[in-house]
């Protein structure tokens, strides 16, 4: 049984269907991508997994147990956690406390300080700025600090929306540097990002998504050198 199972999902916007029946699956210890151009769908199909936006048909299922109807709050107890898109960090809070917001509902866990030296020590930077407000931080500072947030739950299953949107291009390196050791210390992810080249070097497997719906899936090595992926996604 897979980690994570959407089947068939549809989310609404209003009267706009966002999403027109995405299937997909990750595997426990796998990294697998979503890629598409905006408005595919690909940042719906995380709140509609996190019940931000509700799905209004199909199921999703995270170890075994169907969460389709869960409240969104409650989805992170069930081992969720997001870094979403546009970080979404609490500007007057520092570092430390928007790290401590990630793990308020595992507050009494003693393994609690053990998740946040090792978040430091996958970013130091953040370390160094411990008390330091998040909204005086550049934009990749902050994305560090929204995937260690998003760490502090402990989840089964990370989910990272357009990590490196709008960040410089030495930061994007070094935070997918740092999503491949996560991986590598068993971290389940689902990854959603524009920038394919990053996001299939880094994955097992992908889907691409167009309009709402999944319109190939397969190996990340063999979407690589797929003509369609390769003319859309990967400017060739």
């Amino acid at each position: 049984m897979a980690l994570l199972e959407v089947d068939d999902i549809r989310a609404h916007y209003g009267g706009i269907e966002a999403l027109k029946g995405v299937s997909l699956s990750v595997e426990q210890g796998e990294v697998v991508t979503l890629i598409g151009s905006n408005g595919a769908g690909k940042s719906t199909t995380l709140r509609a997994i996190t019940g931000l936006t509700p799905a209004s048909a199909g199921r999703v299922v995270i170890d075994g147990e169907d969460i389709t109807r869960v409240p969104a709050h409650e989805i992170v107890d069930r081992g969720i956690a997001l870094s979403p898109e546009g970080r979404h960090c609490f500007a007057r809070m520092t570092v430390r406390e928007n790290l401590d917001l990630g793990a308020h509902r595992r507050r009494k866990d003693p393994a609690v300080a053990d998740d946040l030296e090792r978040v430091f020590a996958l970013f130091p930077r953040l370390k160094e700025r411990e008390k330091q407000k998040a909204g005086t931080m550049s934009g990749g500072e902050q994305q560090m600090l929204a995937m260690g947030r998003a760490l502090m739950a402990r989840p089964k299953l990370l989910l990272l929306d357009e990590p490196s949107m709008g960040i410089a291009p030495i930061l994007v390196q070094r935070i997918y540097e740092t999503i491949a050791e996560i991986n590598r210390d068993g971290m389940t992810i689902l990854l959603v990002e524009q920038n394919a080249n990053y996001a299939l070097d880094v994955s097992r497997r992908g889907y691409v998504l167009e309009t709402g719906r999944v319109v190939l899936e397969g190996e990340s090595a063999k979407l690589r050198t797929d003509p369609e992926v390769q003319r859309a996604y990967l400017g060739a």
